[in-house]
């Protein structure tokens, strides 16, 4: 500070001088006093720095560069979520919002299908839930035309009865499914109030006897027995190939109409028992449709590997004895057994092997099939006599049937109002589906039952 002061006289003195100002030294001494004291004061100020015209446009160049290298980062990392968001929405949302099934005015989109697949599919392998995707569709629909169709009947089921059915489940259900138990409940409400007042309480009925046998010339026979006063409950008990009429001796008792083709799954029996007299022993009836529990094998070995215990087996499945005697005849005769095959064999997929069943091991088929094509005394090549088996199932038969009365205004029983309440149901739904008014459609393609499956199997 001191050699300020200092220069600051000098500066006054040389200023008295250059200009011949007459200054006494108090008054310059005064004047470079004050102008220290100014000095002293402004000492710790930082110099003010004057910004050049170069300094500042680099300046706003930096900050024109941070901003735009920022904003870059911006629109980068929008455009990246903006991507992930758009990858999600194509793979996930938009699929799971998609309808997948119309009924009417009525859409269900995949979310709903999945959660209806993971409640069917619940406990079932990854396999079969294959199988189920394409009943669950038709499921879906169905409980759908059955709400629609109930509410034109003036029937519907209230929200307060859904959740209380919902809550009583074990374990109880979510609301996702009020649909499944709304659809079982307008079943229940139908059958027990609508179709209720659509079943008679009373109806014509027939008693009668029946008893179904494998051929004609059995039937033949066997009603040449009973002409001869055998009993008929102990033959039908004996020989009858129907497992009702086998069961009850068979005695089928009083039968309303529709009765004896839902207990017995033919209208054959039904048509004959309505429109005859009491007490006519029937003629032998064929039924062509009838399933019964017993085939006969017609088989030829054309090989065997003994080290694997294999044997190569051509083969027939038909209904009774006789027919296989005849086509036995008629292979005998030179007819090929491919095209005999295709014609009577009853044995599945002989469409396409025409009775080549190729090489077979031990437990296949049946005992009774086994017995006799792995027995070594049956020569290569050589056609087998017909093998009786009661573990398949074939067609036709022959029935006799006889009315031992008639009552055109009997009481049905509640057992038999239960089963026409459910067959009139059943048909109800039946001709929901077949009204053409109804718009039923599915837009569930191979790849989108599979990707439901995925993301089940992966929940």
């Amino acid at each position: 500070m001191v050699e300020n002061i200092v220069l600051l006289g000098y500066k006054y003195r040389a200023l008295s001088t250059q200009k011949n100002l007459r200054f006494s030294w108090g008054l310059a001494f005064n004047q470079f006093y004050r102008e220290g004291l100014s000095l002293v004061k402004k000492k710790g100020e930082k110099p003010r720095h004057e910004v050049t015209r170069r300094q500042l446009s680099r300046w706003q160049q930096q900050k024109r560069r941070q901003r735009i290298i920022f904003t870059s980062g911006i629109l980068v990392i929008a455009a990246v979520l903006v991507l992930v968001g758009a990858g999600l929405y194509t793979t996930q949302y938009r699929p799971l919002h998609q309808t997948v099934i119309r009924v009417n005015d009525t859409e269900f989109d995949m979310n709903y299908y999945i959660k209806m697949l993971k409640y069917y599919g619940q406990g079932m392998p990854i396999q079969n839930m294959y199988g189920l995707a394409d009943e669950l569709v038709r499921a879906i629909q169905q409980n759908e035309l059955i709400r629609q169709g109930a509410l034109k009947l003036g029937i519907s089921v209230s929200n307060d009865a859904i959740d209380e059915e919902l809550k009583s489940r074990d374990p109880p259900l979510s609301k996702d499914y009020g649909d499944l138990v709304r659809a079982q409940l307008l079943m229940i409400k139908l059958h027990d109030e609508y179709f209720e007042q659509l079943v008679p309480i009373f109806a014509e009925q027939r008693h009668l006897m029946a008893m179904l046998l494998e051929s004609e010339s059995q039937a033949t026979e066997v009603r040449a027995r009973l002409e001869d006063g055998e009993d008929f409950a102990e033959l039908a008990g004996e020989l009858s190939l129907d497992g009702l009429s086998k069961s009850r001796n068979g005695d089928l008792d009083w039968q309303p109409k529709d009765i004896l083709t839902i207990r017995l799954g033919t209208s054959i029996l039904e048509e004959y028992a309505f429109s005859t007299e009491v007490g006519v022993l029937s003629q032998p009836i064929y039924d062509d449709a009838k399933a019964k529990n017993i085939g006969y094998w017609l088989v030829r070995v054309l090989g065997r590997d003994e080290e694997t215990d294999e044997a190569q087996v051509h083969a027939m499945l038909l209904g009774s004895e006789e027919a296989t005697q005849e086509v036995r005849d008629r292979l005998d005769a030179g007819e090929g057994f491919a095209t005999l095959a295709k014609e009577l064999s009853q044995l599945a997929g002989v469409e396409k092997n025409e009775g080549d069943l190729g090489w077979l091991s031990p437990g296949m088929v049946s005992s009774a099939f086994d017995e006799v094509v792995f027995d070594t005394e049956l020569k290569l090549g050589t056609l087998s006599e017909p093998i009786r088996d009661e573990t398949v199932i074939t067609r036709g038969g022959y029935w006799l049937v006889k009315v031992i009365g008639i009552d055109d205004k009997r009481r049905v029983e509640d057992a038999d109002r239960d089963l026409l309440k459910a067959k009139a149901l059943n048909d109800w739904v039946s001709a929901l589906w077949d009204n053409p008014k109804n718009v039923i459609e599915s837009y569930l393609d191979a790849e989108k039952k599979a990707w439901a499956i995925d993301k089940v199997s992966g929940s």
